[in-house]
Formats: structure tokens, sequence, C-alpha cells
């Protein structure tokens, strides 16, 4: 077996959110002192750019830093109005370490970019987002992998902008049991709901308490992979809160597979 610094053959935790959408939760996927490294390597070697956005014709600068590495000739990417710079992988050996790793948890896919994003305080986030870009296809897989302070990940169905959550933790309230399997332990907590607008830098917080499966929240831990599976973009949005007490940094890189044709 290829033996890769840090790769720890770790049990993941499966999710089945319905109609082939599926999430797997590797919480110990790099050790600490492999991630550790990773992380001081990555966050001083890389070209971060804080971008300026499109967003529903304004523009805001994005908040947090980003960072894109892909194969040569992959057809270009573009989001928000902004194309970023494409690095290469040979540039970065620590990134073709981590996406070894990866595709070694995940025999059955195959990654050829990655999205890197930093996070150096709890001000910086994610708005919901699905990454259902046409390049990916209809069914991606999107492998994420976080390194530094764990964050909250929040992910619900498309459509339910008022999500109801409950705050026990544990053991979600579902409405739609039979078609979540073994999410006794998503964490079910407050919900973001989050903008991008001109000279408005927080997000927006929506605290609501009725029993519903239609979000979930996990603490994604440093050196852990989160892989977000089948239709899960196109049903499914995701997003990564501001929060206060999320002090540190934090590096999250997403695995993604660009189709094309030679």
């Amino acid at each position: 077996m290829l033996f890769l610094p840090g790769y720890m053959m770790s049990t993941y935790k499966h999710y089945d959110l319905g109609n082939n959408s599926s999430l797997l939760y590797f919480e110990k996927f790099l050790d600490g002192k492999h991630a550790a490294e990773y992380l001081q390597s990555l966050d001083s070697n890389l070209p971060w750019t804080r971008p300026t956005l499109t967003i529903f014709g304004r523009k805001c600068e994005q908040p947090r830093e980003t960072c894109y590495v892909a194969d040569k000739g992959l057809p270009m990417y573009k989001y928000s109005g902004y194309q970023p710079v494409v690095h290469k992988w040979d540039d970065y050996p620590v990134l073709k370490s981590i996406v070894d790793a990866v595709h070694l948890a995940l025999p059955s896919d195959k990654f050829n970019s990655v999205l890197i994003n930093r996070y150096k305080s709890g001000n910086d986030y994610a708005a919901w987002h699905a990454d259902d870009e046409k390049l990916y296809g209809p069914t991606p897989t999107i492998a994420s992998v976080t390194l530094g302070t764990e964050r909250e990940f929040l992910i619900r169905r498309k459509g339910n902008k008022s999500p109801q959550i409950n705050s026990n933790t544990h053991k979600p309230a579902v409405a739609d049991k039979q078609n979540i399997n073994n999410a006794f332990d998503v964490l079910i907590t407050n919900s973001a709901q989050q903008t991008c607008k001109p000279k408005r830098k927080s997000c927006d917080v929506l605290t609501v308490g009725k029993p519903s499966g239609e979000l979930y929240s996990f603490m994604l831990k440093h050196g852990s992979l989160f892989v977000m599976k089948g239709y899960t973009q196109r049903d499914w949005e995701h997003c990564v809160p501001k929060r206060k007490r999320a002090s540190g940094l934090r590096i999250n890189l997403t695995f993604r597979y660009i189709n094309h044709e030679r």
C-alpha cells in the first residue's frame, strides 16, 4: 500500500440525505502533527487573494481569502463574476500530498482541481451556496479537508430559507427520519442566514427552535475530511457561518473534478 505522511486509515460516518444525496465524514483523516505542518506551509506559501465578487449585480469583497490550483488545460472556472488565477500542482508539493491522501480515502473518485479558502478569524465566512457549476457535472463529489480552527458547517435543503432546527446536540429531531440514516451524531444548532452586500461585512443570524430534518450542522475538526456526493449540490446548499468565538486560522481545501474532453 502507498504510504503518505499524515494519512490515517480512519473510518468514516455516512449520512444518507435521500434522493441519492449523501455525506461522508472522516473525523481523523490526517494526524495532528502533519496536519499542523500542512497548515503552516499553506498559510505561508500560497498566493492568497481576497477577490471582489458580483452578487445580484452588486460588487462586494469576498469574506475570506482564496487560492485555486488545477490541472493544465481544464475548462475555465468562474464564480460570482470572478475568474481565479490557475496555479500549478507542482509548485505546491503539500497540495499534491493532500490530494493523494484524498484519493486513497475515496478510491472511486478522481480530483483534478482544488479551491482553497483561508479564514483568518471568525469574521471570515462562506455564505449559503452550492457547488453546482455545470463543469462539475450533475453528481459531483466535493471533498473538503479542514486544517486549523474547527468551524461550524451548515447544510440545508434548497428552497428552505427559514429552516427549523432544534438546539439538542447529537440527536436531531428529523421530520423525514426514514431518509436520514446514522444521523444521531449530527449537531443541530443555530442557523445562519448570510448575505454578501456592499458596506456590510457581517452575516445575519436567524435563530429558530422548532424541529425539522432540513438543516444539519457539523463541527469540522482539524485534520478532518468531509465529502458531499450524489445530488447533494443539486438539492442542498451549505455555508460556513460567521462565529465570533472562532478566533484562530482555518484553511479549507475543496477538491473537485472538472469534466473535460480531450
